[in-house]
């Protein structure tokens, strides 16, 4: 090929390229955050408590749309993500309408689970597609699912169940439950008790803890104390704040693992998985965004894959809800399995991650667990499944409302 010819054709493609590039559609991701969100407080997030946010997962929305760059320029689509504060739900609401009346369809949420619910309430009406990428409330996959609400973090029952199949498994059956009054951990405790009953584990103990500078409720927060005169083969502690329960290890009374808010924690995502890409994965994200990858940063990861996925195959955002209901659906999370959404309340099926040691710490196992069988899917062994869940989506049709 002469140098002319050549260039000759590197000019056409340029021209085709660019012409490409002019006729490419564009879809935009919304990303509802509140400024304010206490989970992300800087002092808080310097402690980086067990299973609690390491940063906003917007940085994993990113990741997922440069990870999906190749596709996107294949199949001559854009992708944008435009933040929206949420100083009230009214104010995001009126928003995401605004920007659904020029053509938006997809939110990612990366809020509390109580501006969830009433945000997708306010929403049911709508053609709105939302994804739940940080609240694990089993409230909002029960009495306050939506149609238009997908989940791609775990839920709190999901979490409790596979610390209870690893405790099952291991024949660790007679726990000491310690937990809080706090109004937050309320239904956090109550899906632990729920799990605890469900693997048939015994409490041989079941005990307040609370942090306080009165004298007299000092021995509340006394680990040696609460850990006395109980012979249990695993302390399990509920702790959302999680300061009590990050000093909880290596401080009982008598020598045994901690499991639940500290020790053995349940994650979605956990950056010492070494199989599957998962390394690459990890990798990247630290790079991009200078920290480790938490749960809530592969949940918006995941939830902008998903999209994509759907978006390239379905240019009609309207085909997009059902397509992501379909049994067929091919999601590929790093972890070893295909995901799908299960179609009775929008959980996205995974497995979870059961890890140890913190941000730096290791895999013990990964949920669920070997033994742990299903009639149809085993990662249903994990969570309401479809006869347990108050929230009947599985025979509603596309843009159907609960």
């Amino acid at each position: 090929m002469t140098r002319r010819a050549a260039a000759g054709l590197l000019v056409a493609a340029l021209l085709l390229g660019a012409s490409l590039s002019a006729l490419a559609r564009e879809l935009t991701i919304g990303v509802v955050y509140a400024p304010d969100d206490a989970r992300y407080e800087a002092k808080r997030m310097e402690k980086a408590y067990p299973g609690q946010p390491l940063g906003r997962p917007r940085a994993g929305a990113e990741l997922a749309l440069a990870d999906s760059g190749f596709e996107l320029a294949s199949a001559g689509l854009k992708v944008v993500l435009h933040d929206i504060p949420l100083d009230n739900v009214q104010q995001a609401r009126t928003q995401m309408l605004a920007l659904a009346a020029k053509g938006v369809r997809h939110f990612l949420l990366d809020l509390p689970g109580a501006a969830v619910a009433e945000l997708s309430n306010s929403l049911k009406s709508s053609e709105l597609l939302l994804f739940n990428v940080s609240a694990t409330d089993d409230r909002l996959r029960r009495a306050d699912c939506s149609a238009n609400l997908f989940h791609t973090q775990l839920d709190e029952s999901m979490l409790a169940d596979a610390l209870a199949q690893f405790l099952t498994a291991r024949k660790w059956t007679r726990v000491l439950l310690l937990t809080s009054d706090a109004p937050a951990d309320a239904s956090r405790i109550a899906t632990t008790r729920q799990s605890i009953k469900r693997y048939g584990i015994k409490l041989v103990g079941d005990k307040l803890f609370k942090l306080s500078n009165d004298p007299r409720e000092r021995e509340l927060g006394n680990v040696a104390l609460l850990t006395a005169g109980v012979d249990a083969d695993v302390v399990w502690v509920v702790d959302g704040d999680g300061e009590f329960a990050r000093d909880l290890p290596y401080r009982t009374n008598l020598p045994r693992p901690v499991v639940g808010s500290a020790g053995l924690v349940a994650l979605a995502w956990q950056g010492s998985w070494e199989r599957y890409g998962a390394p690459q994965l990890s990798r990247r994200f630290h790079k991009a965004a200078g920290r480790p990858m938490g749960s809530a940063d592969w949940a918006a990861w995941m939830a902008t894959k998903a999209i994509v996925e759907v978006a390239i195959k379905f240019p009609d955002a309207r085909a997009h809800r059902q397509a992501l209901r379909q049994p067929d659906l091919i999601l590929d999370g790093f972890k070893g399995v295909r995901l799908s959404f299960r179609p009775w309340d929008q959980q996205l099926r995974q497995p979870v991650f059961l890890a140890h040691g913190g941000i730096g710490g290791g895999i013990a196992g990964v949920a669920p667990l070997d033994g742990f069988l299903h009639p149809t899917n085993n990662l249903d062994t994990l969570g309401a499944d479809q006869k347990e869940s108050a929230c009947k989506l599985a025979g509603s049709a596309d843009g159907g409302k609960k």
